[in-house]
């Protein structure tokens, strides 16, 4: 394995614990976890596996099926609630996905003519919801990566010009900068103004606490840095909200509108049970492994890369030194080259990465990379350090052929 870069995370530091060292899927090297963690715990299989054959809908009923569903359900929020300093686990609402969260949470605090203020690293998930409001006034903090104090002034001038709610991710999905989201959020606190944080790539990775943030919202999902399965999620909530779907909720039925309280208000129709079986195992993962465990493993793994990378010619790396402000994601673009050909290129010989806009162009457009997209390397705590040398040695291989 190459040096680490000059203030990178321990080299000699054992990985998150001791694990098979080939990935699933037919010997794949998997570098894409920022979409989708593709190897969980073997606990989770097996928890979703369970529930198929054993739970129904919670508050469906008094038998045993229900009763063990309700179980569940109670458990993966109260799991939920511990990790993410939640008070009250009824304000722990399941989602499909971070969008859907997300969503929720515009619509609540964002009404026709609203002026907000979001980075300029925003995902599609909170941009098209946005612009299907209308008349809504954008304000785009236009700071580039790895610079939060710039962000931070950036956002001090807007909240003097007025503003009704601020959104913001806590990492970038395509480069992997680290918002100042603690400061950003007092001084939304301090000026009165609803904050909401999209915690997609930070949930089960870098610290998220409500109790600290006191956002409005933090929408996340279950499927990547919580290690539970896809179509699952977390809204956390500390505002009075607004439902998107109406329907019903198994709690108080004669009622033709939506439960006041938590989380009834925002959960109509069936449960997804098995998701939620497996979510709880993935949060219970992360806690025994620990947030700052998994976020030292991934960012010594990216620095691996960028050590092994950083003299190859024609590639451009989007990296800060230290990792004191980047999690474990980096972006790179190679000179003359087409991003979504060098990552059909790299499957081919078994190496998966995200190349493309990563369904966040205002990222791109901020950074001066929207014509050209990127390619992601991004790993989990499954990944290894001989699986990065394998990265590395492929793409230099497949550089030399293109």
């Amino acid at each position: 394995a190459a040096a680490l870069a000059a203030g990178a995370p321990d080299a000699g530091a054992r990985p998150p614990a001791q694990r098979r060292r080939v990935q699933r899927g037919g010997g794949m090297i998997y570098f894409d976890s920022g979409a989708t963690t593709l190897e969980k715990p073997r606990a989770v299989r097996c928890a979703m596996a369970r529930a198929v054959n054993t739970m129904s809908s919670p508050g469906r009923g008094s038998h045993q099926a229900t009763q063990l569903a309700e179980e569940t359900d109670y458990a993966c929020r109260a799991a939920a609630a511990k990790l993410f300093g939640v008070e009250d686990e009824s304000n722990v609402v399941f989602t499909s996905n971070a969008t859907h969260g997300l969503n929720i949470a515009i619509h609540t605090l964002v009404q026709p003519g609203s002026r907000v203020v979001i980075s300029g690293y925003e995902h599609n998930a909170v941009t098209r919801p946005l612009h299907a409001i209308p008349n809504v006034t954008l304000t785009v903090l236009n700071t580039l990566p790895f610079q939060p104090e710039r962000m931070i002034e950036e956002l001090k001038t807007a909240l003097a010009q007025g503003v009704d709610v601020v959104i913001c991710n806590h990492v970038s999905n395509v480069f992997g900068c680290v918002q100042p989201v603690g400061e950003m959020a007092a001084l939304c606190a301090e000026a009165g103004v609803p904050f909401v944080l999209d915690a997609s790539q930070s949930a089960g990775i870098l610290p998220v606490r409500m109790d600290e943030l006191h956002a409005a919202f933090i929408a996340m999902p279950g499927h990547k840095g919580l290690y539970g399965p896809q179509g699952t999620g977390l809204l956390l909530c500390n505002h009075p909200v607004t439902p998107l779907l109406h329907g019903g909720t198994g709690s108080l039925s004669k009622l033709q509108t939506m439960p006041d309280m938590l989380p009834d208000r925002l959960e109509s129709g069936t449960h997804n049970m098995p998701g939620i079986a497996g979510l709880l195992e993935g949060i219970r993962y992360v806690q025994r492994t620990g947030v700052e465990t998994i976020a030292a493993h991934e960012r010594r793994l990216t620095a691996q890369a960028v050590e092994l990378l950083r003299y190859t010619e024609g590639i451009r790396l989007f990296w800060c030194e230290g990792f004191c402000h980047q999690t474990g994601v980096l972006s790179f673009v190679v000179e003359g080259m087409d991003c979504e050909e060098l990552g059909e290129a790299m499957a081919r010989q078994g190496v998966a990465l995200r190349a493309g806009l990563h369904c966040a162009p205002l990222a791109h457009r901020t950074v001066g990379t929207l014509k050209t997209g990127t390619v992601r390397f991004s790993p989990s705590a499954f990944n290894t350090s001989a699986q990065v040398v394998q990265f590395a040695q492929i793409l230099q291989n497949t550089l030399r052929k293109m």
